[in-house]
């Protein structure tokens, strides 16, 4: 077997894999909002990744919007069929990372905020290999990153000890989560470059700006 760094990747999906916040989500976000409070939301992608990371989407629509049970049911329904009709883009280099993994005999599990059936979906799309396990929106929310929960069911399903797993995330929830499971984190910084953010991945012991330098870092033994 070729050696690996890490026997296994645990990698976010938006904004580290695929390329779907500025072009899917946001979008998304923005025209919901229009149907749901007409002319009463104005916000770029930049304060948009601000928003999605503190307070959160959810407490954004709750506390800010002040959006009803309903109003929210019906943002859920709408987020979904957009992004069913909405493939994202792989970033140029991450296609490679997840194979040359999976060549080398190690494994991927993914561990996102987005739901298992479209994952999947933008692996296949893109002829990627399938993950070996996926965590996503459908867990339990006290069982969602940053708690880390994924991490430990996915390390004692795999048979691997902290050591032996990278998590790679561009926000820093992916962060708190690794520091929390004990393993090692790389911070994926090619999708905004929001300085809020930007700051608080500075802790990240790995920080690329490229997913080719993830490669390089990777493979490169």
């Amino acid at each position: 077997m070729a050696r690996l760094r890490y026997p296994c990747l645990a990698l976010d999906h938006d904004d580290t894999v695929v390329d779907s916040t500025a072009h899917i989500h946001y979008p998304a976000f923005l025209a919901c909002a229009e149907l749901l409070r007409p002319g009463q939301v104005s916000m770029t992608l930049e304060e948009y990744f601000r928003m999605n990371c503190d307070p959160g989407l959810g407490a954004y629509y709750r506390n800010v919007m002040g959006l009803t049970a309903d109003e929210l049911s019906f943002e859920t329904q709408f987020w979904l069929d957009y992004v069913a009709g909405h493939v994202p883009a792989v970033y140029q280099g991450m296609d490679r990372v997840i194979q040359e993994q999976k060549r080398r005999g190690g494994q991927v599990m993914v561990v996102s905020h987005s739901r298992r059936e479209n994952i999947l979906r933008d692996y296949a799309a893109h002829g990627l290999p399938a993950p070996d396990l996926v965590y996503g929106s459908e867990l339990p929310h006290e069982n969602q990153k940053p708690h880390p929960w994924p991490l430990l069911d996915g390390m004692e399903r795999l048979g691997l000890t902290p050591e032996q797993v990278l998590v790679v995330d561009d926000l820093p929830m992916g962060l708190e989560m690794a520091q929390a499971a004990g393993t090692a984190f790389a911070a994926a910084l090619w999708a905004h470059s929001v300085p809020e953010l930007q700051r608080q991945m500075d802790r990240a012991p790995l920080r690329f700006q490229r997913p080719e330098a993830l490669f390089d870092y990777l493979f490169d033994l």
